[in-house]
């Protein structure tokens, strides 16, 4: 038998679920198994035209135990019988309607096929209006804003939004909703069988940057707030929660039923539930000056404060400051931009639409797709090739919105400066510019709050697909950005609070000395590029306040 110990790190992203064994005493990852949304593969339950996106909650239940099934076939058995705690992360806000019994709307028979009974996801932005509302309302109803400890603008990505929305638009759902979830709450739920809405452990991480939730004000916003934006909200908040847990607190233990479904042992911890950018940047050693950027579709950036430090000090135009959403005692600090990968991925799908909708009568399918997922690594490769400032090119990131600084999810990107020199890689390059100044544009408020910054972390897709990105991301920051060594770094950071759960380590800072991620590239900034790109930047801030009143509309 083994005499190693080990917790599972379970990672839902946009389009899968991901399952890591993670052992407790080095970090070490074990195995691994990815396990695809079948249902949002295909497409169903969404309308990009209306920027809608839901998934169903059969698409998690399915997937998870697939993830986990897979990645113990890959081990030894006497591993499996060595596991003692599961940490789970999720997007979000990713928000669902749940009956008495805490059951996901989607999940009965008559509720099975319709969007609006489904998770909303995080990237759903059909709901602009209800945040415009809430943010009016908040601003102006003459009480407590409610909004200033999620950096003072709410957002159409979160909790609050994302419910009024549905309830103004399908009656059917209002009826027949005693409550929501997150995401994040209900997988640790379900695992534990305790979905009750009432009695479930609510994530401090996704309530606190989410939900308006916050100590000082007893919980959720008040009830006359609520009803204030709108009587639809009215009766809700005593049928959601009061408390909430960090995810060093046990959700509960896993359940017979479960266990015999996983091939695991019954009653071991199930972590509470967190967002996946904050776990992420625990496993890649997150602390107070290490700003953690999680790249892949968009771009979640996490730092923590010493409580001592930040005082009573409110940092506006980001994404919240909760105490303990990341590390518990510290307080967690959110921002990001709504769009990093999806940009470059928008351009390779403009570049792809003559081969997928003109040639693919006469073009194999799979000839077709090694073709499309030459285009990135081909454009990479050319627009490194280019010099800064050699383009006269200036893009604006705000293709699906902008999250930070100061949430809007009405604006729209921009490309300004073609010519009929302009070519395939100029533009890529541009685009990849963009995102760099979108996140200097971020660091930049984190300043202005004299939030210190010692040094950036990059982990996900994006870092290690795109060396071209980092080496602009460094050079714009005029910061060394270093990339994690592990892959699996979200998945590795909920397994260091599936260890912290199970009681293995006192606290998260002692789970990540020996658990936490290193770092295998490090990017130095180029100085010479670095005086070239604070001129574009400045270009680029000025066209971008010149164009927003257009870029609304």
């Amino acid at each position: 038998m083994s005499k190693s110990r080990y917790v599972i790190g379970i990672d839902f992203g946009t389009d899968s679920v991901r399952s890591v064994i993670v052992d407790i005493s080095n970090g070490e990852e074990i195995s691994t198994h990815v396990s695809y949304f079948k249902r949002w593969a295909e497409g169903l339950f969404c309308n990009p035209e209306k920027n809608e996106f839901r998934q169903h909650p059969l698409d998690h239940i399915e997937s998870l135990e697939d993830s986990i099934v897979g990645a113990l076939k890959k081990v030894n058995p006497d591993i499996g019988d060595n596991i003692i705690g599961i940490g789970i992360d999720t997007t979000g806000s990713t928000a669902g309607p749940v009956d008495k019994n805490g059951m996901v709307l989607a999940l009965k028979e008559e509720f099975s096929d319709n969007p609006d009974a489904m998770f909303v996801m995080w990237k759903d932005h059909s709901t602009v209006e209800e945040a415009d509302l809430i943010n009016k309302v908040a601003r102006s109803w003459g009480g407590e804003d409610y909004t200033k400890f999620e950096g003072g603008v709410y957002s159409s990505e979160w909790f609050w939004s994302k419910i009024l929305h549905i309830l103004k638009k399908d009656n059917n759902v209002r009826k027949a909703a005693f409550s929501w979830v997150e995401h994040a709450d209900w997988i640790p739920a379900i695992l534990t069988g305790n979905i009750d809405p009432l009695k479930m452990k609510r994530s401090r991480c996704a309530a606190g940057h989410k939900a308006m939730w916050h100590a000082s004000w007893g919980g959720l916003p008040p009830e006359d707030f609520l009803e204030r934006i709108s009587p639809l909200l009215s009766g809700l908040r005593d049928r959601l929660y009061t408390d909430t847990y960090t995810s060093n607190i046990p959700a509960g233990g896993l359940t017979t039923e479960w266990a015999a479904r996983l091939g695991l042992e019954k009653d071991i911890a199930i972590a509470v539930g967190a967002y996946d950018s904050h776990m992420g940047a625990v496993g890649a050693g997150v602390g107070p000056g290490v700003f953690v950027k999680i790249i892949g579709t968009s771009c979640c950036d996490i730092t923590v404060s010493l409580k001592s430090e930040i005082g009573e000090k409110l940092v506006a135009g980001i994404c919240g400051q909760v105490d303990g959403s990341v590390i518990p005692g510290m307080i967690g600090l959110e921002a990001g931009q709504s769009a990093y990968g999806d940009v470059y991925a928008w351009f390779r799908n403009i570049l792809s639409w003559p081969m997928k909708n003109l040639l693919s009568s006469t073009l194999d399918k799979k000839e077709i797709k090694k073709a499309v997922d030459s285009i990135l690594p081909g454009l990479n490769e050319e627009a490194s090739k280019i010099n800064p400032g050699k383009n006269s090119l200036i893009a604006i990131d705000w293709l699906n919105g902008r999250r930070t600084p100061f949430a809007d999810q009405k604006l729209k990107g921009a490309i300004l400066g073609l010519t009929l020199g302009t070519n395939a890689p100029g533009l890529f390059r541009a685009l990849v510019e963009a995102t760099a100044f979108g996140a200097k544009a971020i660091i930049e408020r984190f300043n202005q709050e004299n939030i210190k910054i010692n040094q950036v972390v990059s982990i996900g897709g994006v870092p290690k697909k795109s060396p071209l990105a980092m080496q602009i991301l460094s050079d714009v920051l005029n910061m060394p950005v270093k990339v994690t060594k592990s892959k699996q770094a979200v998945a590795l950071g909920a397994a260091i609070f599936g260890a912290v759960a199970a009681g293995t380590y006192k606290s998260v800072e002692e789970a990540q000395k020996h658990m936490a991620s290193g770092f295998e590239t490090v990017y130095y900034p180029d100085k010479n590029n670095t005086f070239i790109y604070n001129d574009i930047y400045a270009r680029y801030k000025k066209l971008g306040n010149m164009l927003e009143n257009e870029l609304r509309k």
